[in-house]
């Protein structure tokens, strides 16, 4: 039985994949095909709304001059209905092919189950950095009194720490010859009936990270890069992880990248560093001296999600996970099961993901049309019902009649 052949040679007429060059830069054509996964929930409706906003983004832009060929990718409970697998080998060799996908809310369940998509993805593409801008957008209701401040992009380690799901169950056989290993051989004293994880973090993925946190930095006129750590407690792999970034700025970035104890010229970035919990003190009461931060996989998880409440939450939160080969743009928030099918939900998360996506193609103009123009269609007062119910006069419209609205807006 012959092999089913690849995405590339089954992509829609008049489309174009994206390619890479020696250096690993992305040669994008007018007319890109990019992959899709619609999500669970209320992924179906959300992407309905985005990829209309998306669209005629581009298309005010450049005048018709191009065009994204969208190329549906199956994962999550759909995929599971048609294949019997939530994420099946086609799909994940599609990402790879294409280069760049955008996906909406995936389910995972917790504890027990399969582990989660979003994970596995970025693990098996090698998507090391999960890129989080946070930045308010005038018109959002929010629980702090100077949302404005907050203008951050959340470099997160995607690859390692804990989350490489290298752990056991309490009384498991290999959690008890761990332990007995841990407790005879290096002097520890474990409880043989914990639950036990492995918590592993490379010079080679910190540093990578911090690159390119650095880089972004330095081309985007940022102020500094903050790395974010446990370092006081975890010395070996979060002190580490401090310290790796230290000389990474040292020896490859010398006359552009500075320390905190020295006052920077124009041009140059500043790399501080800041204990997990503090960074959290800092992201409330002085955001504004805060610009990049490069952080370990969980410290970004928790300080990127407490970030997107100060500026109105997941829903208006962007997200990517970018790896050298490949790069897939996603909803920062759940599937909200209980909503699907409804038209009800805001889909501004994979809509500003969405703007991102336009941004790393290099198609800055029509993503630059995005973010306003849902700023004006929230001012406006007709939004979907979780803005709805915060904003005083606001009258509650569909999620599709809101991507109207946004679009009516550029």
């Amino acid at each position: 039985m012959s092999p089913a052949p690849s995405i590339l040679e089954r992509l829609p007429a008049g489309s174009r994949a994206i390619s890479l060059d020696q250096e690993g830069r992305l040669l994008v054509p007018d007319h890109p095909a990019v992959g899709f996964i619609e999500g669970d929930g209320t992924g179906p409706d959300i992407w309905r709304a985005s990829r209309l906003i998306l669209d005629a983004a581009v298309a005010k832009a450049y005048g018709g001059a191009r065009r994204i060929y969208w190329v549906e990718l199956l994962a999550g409970e759909k995929a599971f209905f048609e294949t019997g697998e939530y994420l099946p080998q086609p799909t994940v060799e599609a990402i790879g092919d294409l280069k760049v996908a955008i996906k909406g809310p995936l389910t995972t369940p917790v504890g027990g189950g399969f582990r989660s998509i979003n994970v596995t993805l970025r693990q098996v593409l090698d998507l090391y950095a999960c890129i989080r801008p946070v930045r308010y957008i005038a018109g959002v209701p929010s629980p702090v009194k100077h949302p404005e401040r907050v203008d951050m992009v959340v470099f997160r380690e995607n690859t390692e720490d804990v989350y490489a799901g290298i752990e056991w169950p309490a009384g498991s056989d290999e959690a008890r010859q761990l332990i007995e290993f841990l407790n005879g051989h290096l002097g520890k004293q474990i409880d043989p009936a914990c639950a036990i994880g492995i918590k592993p973090m490379s010079q080679m993925g910190s540093q990578r990270l911090i690159r390119r946190a650095l880089d972004y930095a330095l081309a985007r006129g940022k102020s500094s890069v903050t790395l974010v750590h446990k370092g006081n407690i975890q010395k070996y792999t979060e002190g580490a992880f401090r310290d790796w970034g230290y000389d990474l700025a040292a020896r490859e970035y010398a006359g552009r990248v500075v320390s905190e104890e020295h006052q920077p010229r124009p041009g140059q970035v500043v790399i501080k560093d800041r204990i997990a919990d503090n960074m959290f003190q800092q992201a409330l009461l002085r955001p504004e001296e805060y610009s990049v931060l490069a952080t370990p996989n969980l410290n970004g998880d928790y300080i990127s999600d407490a970030l997107a409440a100060q500026v109105g939450g997941l829903g208006m939160a962007p997200g990517a996970n970018i790896g050298d080969r490949a790069a897939v743009f996603e909803a920062t928030h759940g599937s909200a099961p209980k909503y699907a099918g409804l038209d009800k939900v805001n889909p501004c998360s994979v809509v500003l993901s969405g703007a991102m996506l336009l941004e790393h193609l290099g198609w800055v103009e029509a993503a630059d049309l995005i973010a306003p123009a849902c700023s004006r269609a929230i001012q406006a007062g007709q939004v979907t019902y979780d803005l709805a119910r915060q904003i005083e006069g606001a009258q509650e419209v569909p999620c599709s009649v809101f991507a109207q609205r946004v679009v009516e807006m550029m």
